[in-house]
């Protein structure tokens, strides 16, 4: 659970950091998504689910 924890803060510090440092770009990200079908963002996802899995996997192994 601990470092359930600790991925999450992680999550956050990142994805923070990118909002204060790059603002406009970011937005700018952001307005790009909605040009993007919902089955590509969905494969997307899943295909980075995918490899945070296999990551986690071997790395507990």
């Amino acid at each position: 659970m601990k470092e359930l924890i600790i991925a999450f803060g992680l999550f956050l510090f990142i994805e923070g950091i990118l909002y204060a440092l790059f603002p406009s770009k970011m937005r700018n990200i952001l307005k790009k998504l909605d040009l993007i079908k919902d089955g590509q963002l969905r494969t997307g996802g899943l295909i980075f689910a995918l490899i945070g899995f296999i990551i986690i996997y071997y790395s507990k192994s």
